[in-house]
């Protein structure tokens, strides 16, 4: 019985530290790509999106009308690398984080700023795939909103 109890605790332990390393590569994926955009590093951004990734927006428009936005990753890396006024800095204020095998979902909460002045905010659902042994992104879509920031 001892046994069975103690290979019981050792798998459970082993895919308690699994997760939490899935955790971490995850945020730091994540993480590599708000650091691109601050320091306005196109190939830094380019290297945690998988080949196939998508960026989307969710709108709500003034007359209230949601929209879907798409954009290219080449087009958004080239706008992050291409000289702009100020520092693009989105800062996440809230993580959470699921995991089913090589299958990731972030949410997150953000603020965006530009140097000091505040942009907008909203939300990020970031999906990512495990794919030779490292977290790629290849899904965002972000909400963007001026207010009810909270």
């Amino acid at each position: 019985m001892r046994i069975l109890f103690f290979t019981i605790f050792i798998l459970f332990i082993s895919n308690n530290i699994k997760a939490q390393n899935d955790t971490i590569a995850i945020n730091q994926a994540i993480t590599q790509l708000f650091d691109g955009m601050r320091t306005s590093d196109s190939n830094l951004v380019k290297s945690v999106f998988h080949t196939e990734a998508t960026l989307q927006t969710v709108i709500t428009t003034k007359t209230g009308e949601t929209k879907l936005f798409n954009e290219q990753i080449s087009e958004f890396a080239k706008a992050v690398g291409t000289p702009h006024d100020g520092v693009w800095n989105e800062k996440i204020t809230k993580i959470h984080i699921q995991i089913d095998g090589a299958l990731a979902h972030a949410w997150t909460h953000y603020e965006f700023f530009v140097d000091d002045k505040f942009i907008h905010c909203g939300v990020n659902s970031f999906q990512l795939m495990k794919t030779n042994n490292e977290w790629k992104i290849i899904s965002i879509v972000d909400t963007r909103r001026t207010t009810n920031c909270n």
